[in-house]
């Protein structure tokens, strides 16, 4: 009887040293403990509640946390053209619970802006591109235009027109300024300090043309209230298929599309990154996730850490020579 006791107490020895071992083990891979068990995970939306970075957050936050079997909570720190809120991300700890949610303006910041308070290579561990969405120039209704063939046309002729954007800097106003600088004309710009504002004037034709996210003007579209000339990206919209691209009405290789991404402290260990962008691929893969993003404009794209980065780090090059050659400034 005590043999067989003494053999009970070695095998159950044996069972909890394995069960130690192997903690230790996904402790060491995580770098950080057993992630995600230590607390709930924080996303950081850089911009106010109401935008498309706050409801990307909103919308991926549930299949997040079915996923990681984590709490994740959305917390929105906006202000500066997402700066603010990606600075709070770079000041927490690398631990693998803080991440931010960013849109296009990431890519333009280090450019635009002075100073910084964050170095966007050091600072920041790209996890996913989540996905992009066409840039639609709208016309108002009592502009008088309906097509961008139109405008291209009359803008030619030394007519002038006013476009809204939803500030100095943004995607939209460097699209636009691209797009006249490369046709050899010039378009007054309107800077504004939202997408609503914006869209009222547009409805109400204070202004002639609008440019904005899909997700932005696309209920305005679907209304009646604005006509779609173009779109951005260089492919057509499957929410709008009957818009063109800038690329196919006489301007080819022209792509300037709006993207939403997730980033992670830049000294966040790799294989927490790496799980956090294995989560977050599987989570854009749900049903409820894709048929959301899709009514929303949002073509996924998913992809690696290292595909973000690539992503991300093209763009800041694309629109930073740009910025810098036509010296844009972030209060003109």
């Amino acid at each position: 009887m005590l043999i067989l006791l003494k053999k009970a107490k070695k095998a159950l020895l044996f069972s909890v040293f394995l069960m130690v071992a192997s903690s230790i083990a996904i402790a060491q891979t995580a770098g950080v403990g057993a992630w995600p068990t230590q607390k709930p995970i924080r996303l950081i939306a850089v911009f106010p509640p109401g935008g498309s970075v706050d409801q990307v957050a909103r919308v991926l936050a549930p299949a997040l946390q079915s996923e990681l079997k984590q709490n994740v909570i959305v917390e929105n720190v906006g202000g500066a053209s997402g700066v603010i809120g990606t600075a709070a991300m770079t000041r927490s700890d690398p631990d693998g619970y803080t991440f931010a949610v960013v849109f296009d303006t990431h890519g333009v910041n280090p450019s635009l802006k002075d100073k910084l308070p964050y170095d966007t290579i050091k600072d920041i561990a790209p996890v996913i591109l989540i996905g992009t969405s066409p840039m639609v120039l709208v016309a108002s209704k009592k502009s008088g235009i309906t097509s961008f063939k139109q405008l291209v046309d009359l803008s030619k002729t030394g007519k002038q027109f006013s476009y809204g954007s939803i500030g100095v800097g943004s995607l939209g106003h460097l699209a636009m300024a691209r797009l006249a600088k490369q046709a050899g004309f010039d378009w007054n710009h309107v800077p504004y300090r939202g997408g609503g504002p914006m869209m009222q004037d547009a409805l109400g034709s204070q202004v002639e043309l609008a440019i904005g996210s899909e997700f932005l003007v696309k209920p305005h579209v679907d209304s009646g209230g604005v006509i779609p000339l173009v779109i951005t990206t260089a492919k057509r919209s499957p929410s709008l298929p009957n818009v063109p691209t800038i690329s196919e009405s006489g301007f080819p290789g022209f792509s300037a599309p709006a993207w939403w991404a997730v980033l992670a402290p830049g000294k966040t260990p790799p294989a927490v990154v790496d799980a956090m962008n294995k989560a977050l691929n599987k989570a854009l893969k749900t049903s409820a996730v894709a048929e959301k993003f899709k009514a929303q404009g949002i073509q996924i794209v998913g992809g690696t850490p290292e595909a973000a980065q690539e992503f991300i780090g093209k763009q800041i090059g694309i629109w930073g020579k740009f910025v810098i050659e036509n010296n844009i400034k972030e209060t003109q």
